[in-house]
């Protein structure tokens, strides 16, 4: 720690020593800009590797948005547009978190946005409970265009030779 306060204080720069602490890579695993940093199960490789995968906290906050845009309170509002509000903060996030492992969390937020908005339209609709029968995916991704981050490309390297 002495030797990162003393870089610190040549770069003129403060570090919130509450939140700093020293992390044993690959051992633990630590957060950082909405990724947890650690050792992960990788399936090809069959073995355990150190990636990156979106946070646990990063994936509630999208989650408590969702939330927010489904809530009772706009009912009101137009199918399209609570459905092109919804497709936009997924897709935004999950292009900022394509690396690594994603599919538990993209499956974690899809499912979280399949049940609010059949939650929605119930509501809407003056209908009770979530109403798989009456609002399938299909109809949801299908008819009205709800975003399946599922089904989205990953781990797509940025720029291509």
């Amino acid at each position: 720690m002495a030797a990162m306060r003393d870089m610190m204080q040549r770069l003129k720069l403060t570090v919130n020593e509450a939140k700093t602490r020293v992390c044993r890579l690959p051992a633990e695993s630590f957060d950082f800009l909405g990724y947890t940093i650690g050792p992960s199960w990788s399936w090809r490789q069959r073995r355990m590797v150190l990636s990156t995968r979106p946070s646990a906290k990063a994936v509630q906050r999208l989650k408590a948005k969702i939330s927010e845009t489904t809530a009772r309170s706009r009912v009101l509002l137009d199918v399209e547009y609570v459905v092109a509000e919804l497709n936009r903060m997924p897709k935004g996030w999950a292009n900022y978190f394509r690396r690594g492992p994603v599919s538990n969390a993209y499956r974690n937020v899809d499912q979280h946005a399949e049940n609010r908005l059949r939650q929605w339209l119930g509501g809407k609709h003056k209908q009770s409970g979530l109403r798989h029968d009456l609002y399938p995916n299909e109809y949801l991704h299908g008819e009205l265009g709800l975003l399946q981050l599922t089904a989205l490309p990953r781990n797509d390297p940025c720029a291509t030779a």
